[in-house]
């Protein structure tokens, strides 16, 4: 039997849905503005990005853990507290006096706020009924991608018409509404206080450590060289010892802090395999269109914002179509669509010149675009639609969990792709190029003409600096090409996975329609 739905339950949740969007959007909403923050706050460029870093490992903490909080004080006192805590630690961060209290206040942004993203998800399959779950599905979806995409755009944008403070400011009235009203309004569940007495302090320290070591090691490892930086080594080693007591833990004790027994549901299983797959395609894509855009061809935030425009575009074109199609369809033909679509677009890209632009860009992005909602709504709907009601609250955390670690792992391994492959394309062009070649000797010589009032060794040296730059903008564009055709490569092969999938209840059947 559905469970009545009331005009306060919707108003609730989409409620819900806004504060949900507002924590994933200030994952990527600082990523643009690194650079200004770091002067304000007169940080070096290392401690700089840790003003991501800390928001991001703390977030990874606390999303798992949501779930056994949920059920402890339920989803109204939970989200009233997460939404309240992000939007007064968003205040802290524009007050921040110097990078330690910035580093200090992200990380309780994110640990916080990351309570939002999966008490959302959990909500959407214990309170409505599965009638409604597929719109709810693109709904999320939408906010789920958009977010990061429009992270850098809209940060840059806000950097650039005031200051940084704002990326933060601007937290303050949406974060107030979206308190207020989930408190007033959502009345979806009951708190267990009984969960309290057997609360697992030990696995909640055996996880913070393991998903806080290995969030580290993803972030700084390409920049430090892996393990041939001691720091790195030293937290990989913390990573894996933890990992394997934190497993210890939540198996044997009797009151988790996390199910990992979900993972014996196979379409769960599966589910959060294509989630982790699907941060990886997300936040990789996200990242290296705003870098080719920007160390390439110049462009501004706002330039750059306008070219990945056409991504949201296409994503909200697609979200009632597949909506619409999630009800005659079976999901696993509209997975491996989307996985075909999102690597084709990957591959488009893959194709790259330090020519291209918007409308070069517009294809790949059109595909890219349009995929997502593809694929968020049948993983959603396998990885949480088969799973008893009771476990649902814990299994949220740890499917959002998995997009946030595709993502981590994803960008760790572009970036030592661009570390390993730029030395490489690199070293090829150089030796391509003998010194006397005709076209490496004409490109000198206008070079050398265009620099009036340069004389002799002047002009030589200039042309000889102005060749490099462009062979090195050259290994550039063939290093991120190389990236674009690894994120291809990943989604296509993942359609091999899609038949492993059951069809969710309730799903029609590839014959019914």
């Amino acid at each position: 039997m559905e469970r009545p739905l009331t005009s306060r339950d919707w108003i609730g949740f989409m409620t819900m849905v806004v504060g949900m969007f507002m924590a994933i959007l200030d994952i990527q909403i600082v990523s643009s503005s690194i650079s200004d923050i770091q002067a304000g706050l007169a940080a070096s460029s290392d401690e700089a990005s840790w003003i991501q870093t800390s928001y991001l490992i703390a977030e990874v903490v606390m999303i798992p853990l949501s779930g056994f909080l949920t059920r402890l004080v339920s989803t109204r006192v939970l989200f009233t507290i997460s939404a309240a805590g992000f939007t007064i630690t968003s205040m802290l961060c524009a007050l921040a006096w110097d990078i330690n209290s910035m580093i200090i206040f992200r990380a309780l942004q994110g640990f916080i706020g990351g309570a939002m993203i999966p008490t959302v998800f959990a909500a959407c399959y214990t309170v409505f009924p599965p009638s409604k779950r597929n719109m709810l599905s693109v709904l999320m979806g939408l906010v789920a991608t958009m977010a990061p995409t429009l992270g850098p755009t809209l940060g840059g944008y806000i950097t650039e018409i005031s200051s940084w403070h704002w990326l933060f400011l601007a937290n303050l009235l949406p974060g107030a509404i979206v308190t207020i009203t989930v408190w007033t309004l959502v009345d979806f569940d009951k708190p267990d206080w009984s969960l309290l007495p057997g609360f697992d302090y030990l696995g909640l320290a055996f996880m913070a450590i393991f998903l806080g070591s290995l969030e580290f090691v993803l972030e700084e490892g390409p920049r430090d060289d892996w393990f041939d930086d001691r720091t790195i080594f030293t937290f990989a080693v913390v990573a894996a010892i933890a990992g394997v007591l934190f497993t210890w833990r939540v198996l044997s004790y009797r009151q988790p802090i996390v199910d990992i027994r979900a993972f014996a549901n196979r379409n769960f299983l599966i589910g959060c395999t294509f989630s982790f797959i699907i941060g990886i395609g997300l936040y990789g894509s996200t990242y290296l269109m705003p870098l080719f855009l920007g160390r390439v061809r110049d462009y501004t935030a706002l330039d750059i914002g306008l070219v990945m425009f056409v991504t949201g575009c296409f994503q909200f074109m697609s979200a009632p179509i597949a909506g619409r199609l999630a009800g005659v369809l079976d999901p696993r033909l509209m997975l491996a669509f989307g996985l075909g679509m999102f690597g084709l677009g990957t591959h488009l890209q893959s194709l790259m010149t330090s020519e291209w632009g918007f409308w070069e860009f517009f294809v790949p992005q059109a595909c890219r675009g349009f995929a997502l909602m593809f694929l968020f709504i049948p993983v959603n709907a396998a990885a949480l639609g088969t799973l008893p009601p009771e476990r649902i609250k814990n299994a949220s955390g740890l499917y959002n969990l998995m997009r946030n670690l595709g993502g981590a792992i994803g960008l760790a391994a572009i970036n030592t792709v661009l570390t390993e492959r730029m030395s490489l394309h690199w070293t090829r062009l150089v030796e391509n190029m003998p010194a006397g070649d005709p076209v490496v000797q004409s490109f000198l010589e206008n070079a050398r003409h265009g620099m009036a009032g340069a004389m002799g060794s002047v002009a030589e040296n200039a042309a000889i600096k102005m060749l490099a730059n462009t062979v090195y903008m050259q290994a550039e564009v063939l290093t991120m090409a190389d990236a674009q055709f690894l994120l291809s490569a990943i989604f296509l092969a993942a359609i091999v996975l899609v038949p492993i999938m059951q069809r969710p209840r309730g799903a029609p059947a590839a014959a019914d329609h």
